[in-house]
């Protein structure tokens, strides 16, 4: 791997002392395979040997492991799922052009949570994951207890989403892993370098021509940017009909909000939320743009915990 050693269990000491977080041994995770169709299954990490309370869904164009440092701060059994076409879970097939609608992606994560975390109290899903965990509110009621959207609603206009959009469009290969990590610091210029080279460690692959490519769908379908944030091509369609799952949600649903302008969100969204479900919550996070998972991980197991467990 271009003289890379990598262990995708190995680096969780780095999240740890990176955020002062106590490492006296590896945490017990695992990575599983489910299958959701004749043809196709789900990867996961399972983390903690007893029955899993909670499940994680990453966003569009991110992997299972952007959940680490959550994970490690929660220290609670729990599953984090690689959506279709991300991560090690094999590409999506509901369409022959390799997108899939909300509840499509709903469909397939409601068979992977029924054998891996049936009795989960809640299911936390940032971006892509959010409306993915909007639509299994719908698809599979039964597996949702308490829901968590992490910086994201229906309806997000893909002008806000630019920032992100521009860099999923990004080049399809890279020479080096080095060119490709040039890539990750520019557009995220406030995380620590050693928190974005561990990430794509977890989230690219080296081809055997010695370039390196992202793990998640764009390389292997048409993917063109993270659904969950981008209206500004065709696709939108996909994801018609959410608001509606929004308003009949029966659970408590909590919005986590970044407020740094690289949030996606807008105080227009916020009140559309709370116009559609008055008895959701919502809380902002100062100093975290979209991805608060990877910006205030340890603030978001927080709340996290407040909210599912001692609500």
């Amino acid at each position: 791997m271009d003289g890379v050693d990598y262990d995708e269990f190995g680096l969780f000491h780095e999240n740890a002392e990176e955020y002062g977080l106590p490492f006296e041994r590896p945490p017990a995770v695992r990575r599983v395979r489910v299958e959701v169709a004749a043809d196709r299954a789900l990867s996961a990490l399972v983390w903690g040997d007893g029955e899993p309370e909670l499940v994680l869904l990453h966003g569009g164009a991110q992997n299972a492991h952007t959940w680490d440092t959550v994970a490690l701060a929660l220290d609670r059994p729990l599953v984090a799922i690689d959506l279709p076409g991300h991560g090690h879970s094999d590409g999506p097939g509901e369409r022959p052009d390799g997108l899939l609608s909300a509840e499509g992606l709903a469909v397939d994560v409601a068979a992977a949570v029924r054998q891996l975390a049936p009795e989960a109290a809640a299911v936390v899903g940032m971006s892509l994951g959010g409306l993915t965990t909007i639509a299994l509110t719908k698809v599979a009621p039964e597996l949702v207890r308490k829901v968590i959207l992490v910086d994201v609603v229906p309806g997000i206009t893909g002008a806000r989403a630019k920032h992100i959009t521009d860099f999923v469009n990004g080049p399809p290969s890279f020479a080096s892993l080095d060119e490709l990590l040039d890539l990750t610091v520019q557009f995220n210029p406030t995380r620590a370098v050693s928190s974005l080279r561990r990430g794509i460690l977890h989230n690219a692959e080296q081809q055997e021509d010695g370039t390196w490519v992202w793990r998640w769908a764009r390389h292997r379908t048409p993917l063109s940017a993270d659904p969950g944030t981008a209206a500004a091509d065709d696709r939108s369609h996909l994801y018609d009909g959410l608001w509606a799952s929004v308003s009949a949600v029966a659970v408590p649903l909590l919005l986590a909000r970044g407020m740094r302008p690289d949030s996606v969100l807008g105080d227009e969204d916020e009140e559309e939320l709370l116009r559609r479900l008055p008895s959701a919550r919502v809380v902002h996070f100062a100093e975290a743009g979209h991805s608060i998972q990877g910006d205030m991980p340890l603030e978001l197991a927080a709340l996290i915990v407040d909210f599912v467990f001692r609500d």
